[in-house]
């Protein structure tokens, strides 16, 4: 998932830069695609019997926070690196059980919600392509 955590910030970039039909049909089909992606996360545990889930955990490695110059008598300088134990996360993840009823409930549900948003974003993507509409 953080690879996705990347790539969105990115796509939301391109999706600004696209012609203003673009922009609108892709305002007008943001809920639809984010139902999509939930339906598919559901689809995916049911064939898989479990879910997976994301948390953080906060651990500790040595880094160079400093170099310190030391003058010996005879005028050489001596560079050493100092090092210092430095906290860091990293997102993680485990499967947790799921109850396959209520998963199942969840899919009939996004499935319905998604017929519904389908309907609604077609008629939206043609007002879209009649208020903004593309030269060839």
């Amino acid at each position: 998932m953080p690879k996705f955590l990347f790539i969105l910030p990115m796509l939301a970039i391109v999706a600004a830069c696209g012609t203003p039909q673009e922009r609108c049909i892709n305002r007008s089909t943001r809920e639809l695609r984010t139902i999509e992606r939930l339906l598919d996360e559901v689809q995916a545990n049911l064939a898989r019997g479990y879910a997976w889930e994301e948390y953080e955990v906060t651990r500790r490695r040595w880094s160079t926070c400093a170099v310190e110059e030391i003058t010996h008598p005879d005028g050489t300088v001596e560079r050493r690196k100092k090092r210092c134990l430095e906290r860091y996360t990293e997102t993680e993840r485990r499967r947790v059980p799921i109850d396959p009823a209520a998963e199942i409930r969840k899919r009939d549900g996004l499935i319905a919600k998604s017929q519904q948003l389908s309907q609604q974003a077609a008629a939206n993507i043609a007002a879209c392509k009649m208020t903004y509409p593309e030269s060839a």
